[in-house]
C-alpha cells in the first residue's frame, strides 16, 4: 500500500471507531444519572465525616456533566470495535499465521484497558480521596466542584485503561520483530525513569499519590510485557547447514 493508500484506511477504521463511540454514547445516555452515581461511588461516603459537598458554578454544567459521562462510558463501551479496528489496520503487517491472534488480541485489549479503569476506580479513587480530604483542616470544609472532579476521574481512568495496554503492545511488536526480551531486560533500570516521568504526565496535576499508583502496577506490568515477549517474540530462522 501506497502512504496516501495508508491515510485513506486510516480514514475509514478512524470513522467506524467515531461510530462506534456515538451508539455507545447513545446507550450511555439512557443512564446517565446512573453512570453519574456510580462514578461518585468512591467519593460520596466519604464527604459527610469531612462535612464536604459537590457544587456546581455554571448554569449548563450538569447538562454538559451528562454528556462527558455518556461520551466517556460510551468509549469504554465501543473499546471492542475500536480494538477490532485497530488490529484491522495493523494485521496488514503481519504474517498469515499471526493473523489467527485477531480475537484474542481485541479480547484481551478489551480485559486490560477496563481492567485498568477499575483498577484505578477500585483501589486508587478511595485511597487517593480518603487521603486528599483527610488533609483538610478544621476551620474549612470542602467544596467539590463536580466538573474538576470529572475532569480528574476521567483522566486518571482513561489513563489507567491505555497503560495497561502496554503488554499488547509489547506482544504485537514483539510479534514484527521491532522488540525482543533482552532489550527489555536491558533497559529495565531505565524504564523505571521512564515509568515515574509518564506516570507524572498521565495523571491529572501534582498529585504524587496518583502518581505513585500509577508507577506501580505499570512496573509490574513491565515485568509481564518481559515474559509475554518471550513467550511470543518471534523465533530466528534456524541456519541452514552449509
Amino acid at each position: 500500500m501506497t502512504f496516501i493508500e495508508h491515510l485513506e484506511e486510516f480514514r475509514k477504521r478512524l470513522i467506524v471507531c467515531i461510530v462506534a463511540v456515538l451508539v455507545g454514547f447513545g446507550i450511555a445516555w439512557t443512564f446517565s444519572e446512573q453512570l453519574l452515581r456510580l462514578l461518585l461511588y468512591p467519593l460520596l461516603p466519604l464527604l459527610p465525616q469531612y462535612h464536604g459537598e459537590l457544587i456546581y458554578t455554571g448554569l449548563a454544567e450538569p447538562f454538559m456533566l451528562y454528556l462527558k459521562i455518556s461520551l466517556l462510558f460510551g468509549a469504554f463501551l465501543a473499546s471492542p470495535v475500536i480494538f477490532y479496528q485497530v488490529w484491522s489496520f495493523i494485521s496488514p503487517g503481519l504474517k498469515i499465521q499471526e493473523k489467527k491472534y485477531a480475537l484474542p488480541f481485541i479480547l484481551f485489549s478489551t480485559i486490560f484497558f477496563v481492567g485498568g479503569a477499575l483498577f484505578g476506580f477500585l483501589v486508587v479513587f478511595p485511597f487517593a480521596f480518603k487521603y486528599f480530604l483527610s488533609l483538610t483542616a478544621s476551620f474549612f470544609s470542602p467544596k467539590i466542584s463536580i466538573k474538576e472532579y470529572f475532569g480528574f476521574a476521567s483522566r486518571v481512568l482513561l489513563a489507567f485503561g491505555l497503560v495497561f495496554e502496554f503488554p499488547i503492545v509489547a506482544v504485537i511488536l514483539a510479534r514484527m520483530g521491532v522488540l525482543n526480551d533482552r532489550f527489555l531486560r536491558r533497559y529495565r533500570k531505565y524504564s523505571i525513569v521512564v515509568i515515574f516521568i509518564a506516570a507524572a504526565v498521565l495523571t491529572p496535576g501534582p498529585d504524587p499519590i496518583s502518581q505513585v499508583c500509577l508507577a506501580v502496577p505499570l512496573f509490574i506490568l513491565y515485568e509481564l510485557s518481559i515474559f509475554l515477549v518471550k513467550l511470543f517474540q518471534k523465533k530466528p530462522a534456524p541456519e541452514e547447514n552449509s
